[in-house]
C-alpha cells in the first residue's frame, strides 16, 4: 500500500494524516498502530476554509437531528440520547455546530455533554472540543475530558475524513492526559444490523484512547452517521435504535 499524506491547517497547528504502510497488517487482521499521527507547528490559522454546513454523508450534522443508543451494561440500560442543537459557537475563528449528548443508566442521568464540529472545504469534519460534565444523584462530579481546541495547548482533531480510506489513521482531539484519542479506518463495505435498520457499505473505524487503552470498532452509514460501536474485547456495544432527521433546509445530506 502506498502512504498517502494528507495536509491540514487549523488554530496555528498543522496536521499530517499520515497513511503508513499498514496494508499488511489490515490483510493479517491485525489492529493498525493508532500513534501514527504527527502534527508540527505552522504559523497561521486558515478558519475561511470551513464551511456553514456539517453535511459529510458519514458524519452529517443536520440542526434538529435526533439520535438513541442503548448499550447493555454490568450497571444496567445504558442510553444516549444525541441532539444536533440550532447552536453555534465561536472556536478559532471557526463557526462550530454545537451537539449535545446526554447519558443516562435506567433513567438515572450520569453526562451531560456539549460537543462541537466544523466541516472545512475538502469534507473533513473537524473535532474542536467539549464541555462535559459527570453526575451522581444530580450532582456534577466532574469536568474531567472538557477541552476546547486553542486554549492550554489543546489541539483541534479530525472526526471523520472528507475521503477516508482503508488505512487512514488520524488524530482525533488532543488536549494533554485529557483527550488523546485516535482512529483509523478499517473497511468501506461493512454490512450492520441495528434495531433501527440494516445497512450496507457501512464505514468501519478503529478507537483508542491511550489513556485508557481500550480499543473501539465504530460504524457509520451513509446519510445517517454512527450506527453501531462496539468494544473489541467484550460484548458490549451499542446501537441505534431511533432515528429523527433534522430539518436544516439549508443543509443536504448526500446518501
Amino acid at each position: 500500500m502506498n502512504n498517502r499524506k494528507l495536509y491540514f491547517n487549523i488554530g496555528g497547528i498543522a496536521v499530517i494524516v499520515l497513511t503508513a504502510a499498514l496494508g499488511t497488517a489490515f490483510l493479517n487482521g491485525k489492529e493498525p498502530d493508532l500513534t501514527d499521527t504527527i502534527f508540527i507547528s505552522a504559523p497561521s490559522i486558515e478558519s475561511d476554509l470551513f464551511v456553514e454546513c456539517v453535511d459529510n454523508p458519514y458524519f452529517p450534522l443536520i440542526p434538529g437531528t435526533e439520535y438513541l443508543y442503548r448499550t447493555e451494561t454490568d450497571e444496567g440500560t445504558e442510553e444516549t440520547s444525541v441532539t444536533v442543537t440550532d447552536d453555534t459557537k465561536r472556536i478559532l475563528g471557526i463557526r462550530a455546530t454545537v451537539v449535545r449528548d446526554t447519558v443516562s443508566i435506567d433513567g438515572e442521568l450520569i453526562e451531560d455533554t456539549f460537543d462541537w464540529f466544523a466541516q472545512d472545504d475538502r469534507g473533513n469534519v473537524w473535532y474542536l472540543g467539549e464541555d462535559s460534565k459527570e453526575y451522581e444523584d444530580g450532582e456534577v462530579v466532574s469536568t474531567e475530558g472538557s477541552w476546547e481546541a486553542g486554549v492550554d495547548g489543546a489541539v483541534a482533531g479530525i472526526i471523520m475524513l472528507g475521503d477516508p480510506r482503508v488505512g487512514d489513521t488520524y488524530r482525533q482531539e488532543f488536549f494533554e492526559d485529557e483527550a488523546e484519542d485516535l482512529g483509523a479506518v478499517l473497511s468501506l463495505s461493512e454490512s450492520v444490523s441495528v434495531p433501527y435498520g440494516s445497512f450496507e457499505d457501512v464505514l468501519m473505524t478503529a478507537d483508542e484512547n491511550p489513556l485508557d487503552p481500550e480499543l473501539e470498532h465504530k460504524f457509520y452509514a451513509r446519510g445517517i452517521g454512527l450506527v453501531k460501536e462496539e468494544k473489541v474485547d467484550s460484548d458490549e456495544e451499542s446501537v441505534l435504535v431511533r432515528f429523527n432527521e433534522g430539518n436544516g433546509a439549508e443543509c443536504e445530506v448526500e446518501e
